[in-house]
């Protein structure tokens, strides 16, 4: 993903470094950011490290719903919504640095920056799709379904058999709403049925069945 303040002049985003508009700000490992039912009033983009989305249960119990890293953007689908709360909590993975642009602001440079705008917009729909993904995947499929959709996806944006994973397999499984261990156990499933090949970081098609 490209960093949205790539299209905006260099010099503003400097000057507004030095003046404090655009804040930047450290998080520690497993420090909330933000809990849920908190107003959204600015948004972050992620510079170093990884943030995620959590619901935490009555219990005290964490689910990741997703995680973010460098150039991700969170709360921009929630900044100008009529219900503008964060529905779940957001803290920080690992040790984290993002920029926070307050609401004012961000409707300021939206309003003068055309490029920006659209950036923005796309951030937006984005995270629209990865939510449908989430909900689609999640709905009466079994791991194999959902890694076969997740191979399928992938082939067609990078145009070859073998596939470089776009996340971790730890983010893969909570994406999937299955366990690592599941997740791992059904690869290789799929690999002892000759289907695929995997190591840690690809996904090798050796079925062309599987494409669709």
């Amino acid at each position: 993903m490209d960093n949205i303040l790539n299209t905006l002049p260099s010099n503003l985003v400097s000057d507004y470094m030095k003046n404090g508009r655009f804040i930047e700000k450290s998080y520690q490992k497993n420090e909330i950011i933000h809990f849920e039912d908190e107003l959204c009033e600015q948004i972050e983009l992620i510079l170093t490290g990884e943030i995620a989305i959590e619901r935490i249960g009555k219990s005290g119990d964490f689910m990741t719903i997703n995680r973010f890293g460098k150039n991700s953007v969170i709360g921009a689908n929630l900044i100008f919504s009529s219900s503008s709360h964060y529905p779940m909590t957001i803290s920080s993975k690992t040790e984290s640095k993002v920029i926070i642009i307050k609401k004012d602001l961000l409707f300021e440079l939206c309003n003068q920056y055309p490029a920006f705008l659209l950036q923005f917009i796309r951030i937006i729909s984005d995270l629209s799709v990865l939510i449908g993904t989430k909900m689609k995947n999640r709905v009466s499929r079994t791991i194999r379904d959902s890694i076969i959709t997740y191979i399928n996806r992938q082939y067609h944006l990078q145009q070859t058999q073998t596939i470089r994973l776009t996340m971790t397999k730890k983010a893969l499984s909570e994406m999937f709403g299955v366990s690592r261990t599941s997740l791992s156990r059904e690869l290789q499933k799929m690999k002892q049925d000759q289907l695929i090949d995997f190591d840690s970081n690809t996904i090798t098609i050796k079925d062309k069945a599987l494409l669709q």
